[in-house]
């Protein structure tokens, strides 16, 4: 039986995965239904605000197997909610549909979900089985995670240097370290978070966009630390390609209760006498912003390295790039190596941190 759970539980992860990029902050959740070893629906949360898997999945069932609902085995990836937020709760909707027993493969961190979910079907007496391929489950989500239980984004430190250990030269000019493929990537990368940051040097030496422009989907909010507001207004950052944040010492136009309208500069007033990184985890946190990624420039990216404040670490580096002289490149003390993998000249390693669920 367990084999047999453990295979439809997949199939609800591998559904979720389609909901990238799209459902944030909710999580990526799939949904399978399956009669006497036949699944008769199946769904996923496909865009935030719509309808969730559970939802997706019942309403895919052909009319001709409606019948069987009240006699199959619900399958999904994370505990169904249990109250009214943009959508009814699906725990109510298995209920009505009188689906006996429900498989789960982990429960919901939310403080508004957490066992609540489970309970409420069990009291109603739907058969519930829990933490199938748990581990698979949380990692999905975890984003969603860590955002819940250590109130803080899920944070992504990115770079991109030489074979020497270099990220810039000397003369501040910019350097093109990666190739076109793992350009590429990268914009998937930015993609798949709620934000992207930079530091004040980045944006004078580089005056990138920080968008996603070479692979389709919403832009994450931009997030730059401008202490003393010294960027000019023709500043890359500040078209309307996507909304701006920015962390300086002397405005405030947001507060906590803020929702951020696309294409929008906002400035964030932090302190000089407290923690730069985790002034910004927390405003990160109070605007739901839910991951982000750091992408420089080499003082930030330290920062949140010397803190421990990070969840990841994407280290490119072109093997046949050398510049000798140059801007040092983090000093990165090397976590657990997640993968690796090539990109022409360029080896992508991802690290680590140690995270709460393994």
């Amino acid at each position: 039986m367990l084999q047999q759970h453990e295979e439809y539980m997949h199939r609800c992860l591998q559904l979720a995965k389609l909901g990238v990029g799209n459902v944030a902050p909710n999580p990526m959740v799939g949904a399978v239904l399956v009669y006497e070893s036949r699944i008769i629906g199946e769904g996923y949360h496909k865009q935030y605000g719509q309808a969730h898997a559970e939802v997706n999945c019942i309403a895919s069932v052909k009319d001709a197997d409606k019948h069987l609902i009240e006699r199959s085995v619900l399958y999904v990836s994370l505990e169904p909610c249990s109250h009214y937020g943009k959508t009814p709760p699906c725990s109510a909707l298995i209920i009505h549909k009188r689906i006996p027993k429900v498989v789960i493969g982990c429960r919901d961190p939310f403080k508004e979900v957490y066992g609540k979910g489970i309970e409420k079907l069990k009291v109603a007496g739907v058969e519930v089985v829990t933490e199938i391929l748990e581990n698979e489950c949380i990692e999905l989500n975890k984003r969603f995670f860590t955002f819940h239980i250590k109130k803080r984004p899920y944070i992504i430190l990115k770079w991109a240097q030489t074979a020497d250990n270099k990220i810039a030269p000397n003369d501040n000019k910019r350097l093109i370290i990666s190739n076109e493929y793992t350009n590429r990537i990268v914009h998937k990368w930015r993609f798949e978070e709620a934000g992207i940051l930079v530091g004040t040097n980045t944006i004078i030496a580089d005056n990138p966009l920080l968008t996603n422009r070479l692979w389709i989907g919403k832009n994450p909010v931009r997030l730059v630390i401008d202490n003393e507001l010294k960027l000019p207004a023709t500043a890359g950052i500040f078209n309307n390609d996507a909304s701006t944040i920015v962390f300086n010492l002397k405005k405030e136009t947001i507060d906590v209760e803020t929702i951020l309208q696309a294409n929008q500069v906002y400035y964030y007033k932090i302190e000089k006498s407290k923690s730069v990184t985790a002034q910004i985890a927390e405003a990160c946190y109070a605007l739901n912003i839910q991951s982000i990624l750091v992408e420089g420039g080499a003082k930030l990216l330290q920062l949140f390295i010397d803190e421990k404040l990070f969840d990841e670490a994407r280290i490119i580096t072109n093997k046949k790039m050398r510049i000798g002289k140059g801007l040092e490149s983090p000093r990165f003390y090397e976590k657990e190596l997640d993968s690796s993998f090539s990109s022409g000249n360029d080896l992508i390693k991802i690290y680590k941190a140690n995270s709460f669920f393994l």
